[in-house]
């Protein structure tokens, strides 16, 4: 691990990312696109375009999750500081651009930060900015894929740590997958730490199917951008314009799902691999599940968090929980 500290920034940067185009990704990326049917991890979509795109994502009139999630924590940030308690060390996933930690950080006053995310560039762009406009919060950065076990950066305080997973990232996650990412989080932090975690709920499906096709088309760019990622960093030969965005909710499984769909029929090659792909065939890219508020409860306590706190919005399209690890 290298750690880097700028004086400059106030921000203390822990390197726990392989290169982006290493043998650990590019095998795993490989191995998706040899399964029938073929798919991708969500996290091949965050290079800085991509981590630019999802942020464009964020704003469009049909994307509820951010717009409602920003407004809970809006209006219940007293009440979430209370809950956490004083001396926190706030621990967000997948940080991105930081936007919503402020939303709590003035209200529960931790004594450090430390934001987690794949994309390098755009962590260290975010939390510089963020170190800047709070110079009393001691601010790290850890270059990671928090869905890997991970280990806590030397020199970071976690007498008190509070994981923050906002955005319902959690749900890009199959349920099983998630009850181990949740173990996995439960063996990282220490009795008694908090989990503060942004849940989308099961709503209606046009909703649903509405918010992950923008009538502005940013959605399908950020699926989309995949391609260019995969001609750019791992030798892609292939047109990103013979292939087309879907993205749908699956009722029966309670998620929705994006797909890159093929035009026609084509081969494709990436890292020297051949891949052929017939007219239809898709690469599966995400899964965003939905739970209810009873069903993501009964799936943390498996994991071994018990609920604590519980904020949704007026019309309950969103919902955000304080867990407590047991």
């Amino acid at each position: 691990m290298t750690v880097m500290s700028s004086t400059a920034t106030a921000v203390h940067f822990h390197d726990q990312q392989p290169p982006a185009a290493s043998l650990t990704l590019r095998d795993e990326l490989l191995q998706g696109l040899r399964a029938t049917p073929k798919r991708s991890s969500p996290k091949f979509f965050y290079d800085l375009r991509g981590s630019e795109l999802f942020d464009r994502i964020c704003v469009q009139p049909e994307y509820y999750p951010t717009r409602m999630e920003e407004a809970i924590l809006r209006d219940a940030a007293d009440d979430i500081a209370h809950v956490v308690g004083k001396d926190a060390t706030l621990i967000e996933l997948g940080s991105g651009a930081s936007r919503k930690v402020r939303l709590l950080l003035e209200a529960v006053r931790p004594t450090s930060y430390l934001g987690i995310d794949i994309s390098r560039d755009f962590l260290l762009d975010s939390t510089r900015r963020l170190a800047a406009d709070y110079p009393w919060l001691d601010v790290h950065a850890a270059c990671a894929d928090f869905s890997q076990r991970m280990t806590m950066p030397s020199g970071l305080a976690c007498d008190h740590p509070v994981a923050f997973f906002p955005g319902s990232s959690i749900g890009n996650f199959a349920p099983e997958e998630a009850e181990c990412f949740l173990r996995g989080l439960h063996s990282l932090l220490p009795s008694g730490s908090g989990l503060l975690i942004g849940v989308d709920l099961i709503k209606d499906e046009a909703i649903l199917n509405a918010a992950y096709n923008d009538a502005a088309g940013v959605t399908a760019a950020f699926n989309l951008n995949l391609l260019e990622r995969l001609r750019h960093e791992f030798e892609g030969d292939l047109d990103p314009a013979t292939f087309s965005h879907q993205a749908f909710y699956n009722e029966a499984r309670s998620r929705i799902e994006m797909h890159l769909v093929s035009d026609i029929d084509q081969t494709i090659r990436v890292s020297g691999e051949v891949f052929h792909f017939d007219q239809g065939e898709t690469l599966h890219t995400e899964n965003s599940y939905k739970y209810s508020v009873d069903g993501f409860r009964a799936l943390a306590a498996r994991a071994g968090f018990e609920s604590r706190a519980l904020w949704t919005d007026p019309d309950k399209l969103f919902s955000i929980h304080y867990l407590e690890r047991a």
